[in-house]
């Protein structure tokens, strides 16, 4: 192997790769082909997409907010308030929307880590809202979360053997200790780690190793389910991609379901099958990626991806700048909650939320715009917002 020479790839640009080594490849690479995005990510072979694992119902979260001596409820934070979604077997959702929309509450209340207020968390039709403490124990091991943060997830008095293990010995994973390490060793090599660390301490360790860790630990316990919780935010964007590409192979291996969590929409267009938008604690939009990507319809969503930066500055995307800031969930507006930031607010919207109205088989948004009387007028879509594919 040799090490790639600095050669011009542009006036002004140069570049050591050998992708643009004339000699090395055979014939020129040009910029255009090595920023071509990648082709649609396969389906999980073998996995039914008709049933749902996972369904919420009305699912609420409100927090009471608590005054005085005697400290009494003078009111509440709505951090989710109704959300109906679907998540199915084999596929990967993805969360989206600004900080502080109830994206983390949500898939915490999923994992009844949370108890919702209101709603229900149905897993193969069961409802976990339902059960006590010791009949979700056995949900515990199907339904997992990788956190955001691989620094302050991890105990750091306890070695990587000891840390993964955990799970394994809380639900009876392993005849004993030593059966119990030899898996360990082989979900390590899985999640690309040497075996060899279990007798080291997560300090000794970068971010993207920490986040290994984590999947490691999640794995250990064989989860159907896994609640990833801006899984990558925190990394380098050189390991987020390492991240991101190790947890599309643990899917495709293994027939994992992913709750993608995030604020990152090009995480989202690379991993996700489907995408919810969240706004205010109640989903806004949600469809196919290729249809909430190419052919948004609520503003709020277009106001996401007109955000997003572009590599191609004549994509001809109309960028949406919102006015004001986001209101605050104690005391959310009337009717759409979106109606004060968005330019197409009617007076019917400040009077009434809307219902979601269903635009195709798998997209539906909950705006005005798209109810039987606004089907003649001119939609939102149309204002040069969807992506150029």
């Amino acid at each position: 192997m040799v090490d790639p020479t600095l050669l011009p790839i542009e006036e002004a640009h140069t570049a050591a790769c050998i992708l643009y080594d004339e000699q090395q490849q055979g014939r020129r690479v040009t910029p255009a082909e090595v920023r071509t995005p990648p082709p649609p990510r396969p389906r999980v072979p073998g996995q039914s997409f008709t049933n749902p694992l996972i369904r919420l119902e009305g699912l609420q979260v409100h927090f009471p907010l608590r005054r005085g001596v005697l400290k009494r409820v003078v009111g509440h934070v709505k951090a989710v308030d109704g959300v109906d979604l679907e998540i199915r077997k084999g596929e990967t959702l993805a969360l989206v929307g600004e900080s502080g929309c109830g994206k983390t509450t949500l898939g915490k209340a999923l994992l009844q880590l949370i108890r919702p207020t209101a709603g229900h968390v149905l897993v193969d039709g069961q409802d976990l809202t339902t059960l006590d403490r010791r009949a979700l124990h056995s949900y515990r091991r199907r339904l997992q979360v990788i956190f955001q943060d691989p620094y302050s997830a991890l105990n750091q008095r306890m070695m990587v053997g000891e840390i993964v293990m955990e799970g394994m010995v809380a639900h009876g994973i392993g005849c004993n200790r030593r059966e119990r390490e030899e898996r360990i060793k082989e979900i390590l090599a899985q999640v690309g780690l040497d075996p060899d660390v279990i007798y080291r301490y997560p300090h000794e360790f970068s971010g993207g190793q920490r986040q290994r860790i984590g999947i490691a630990r999640c794995l250990a316990v064989e989860p159907e389910f896994i609640v990833c919780d801006e899984a990558t935010s925190a990394l380098d964007v050189s390991v987020q991609a390492q991240i991101l590409n190790l947890l599309e192979k643990l899917q495709t291996d293994l027939g994992l379901t992913y709750l993608f969590i995030t604020h990152n929409l090009g995480v989202v267009e690379y991993l996700a099958d489907e995408v919810a938008v969240m706004y205010l604690g109640r989903i806004v939009e949600k469809g196919k990626t290729e249809e909430v990507f190419y052919h948004p319809r609520h503003p709020y969503t277009q106001a996401l991806l007109s955000a997003v930066p572009h590599i191609d500055p004549t994509t001809g995307v109309e960028k949406i700048r919102l006015s004001g800031d986001v209101p605050s969930p104690i005391h959310p507006p009337t009717g759409c909650h979106f109606h004060p930031r968005c330019s197409y607010a009617m007076p019917r919207c400040r009077e009434q939320y809307p219902p979601a109205y269903s635009l195709s088989i798998s997209q539906a948004a909950s705006c005005f715009l798209y109810g039987p009387a606004m089907q003649t007028e001119k939609s939102p879509d149309q204002r040069g917002i969807a992506r150029q594919k």
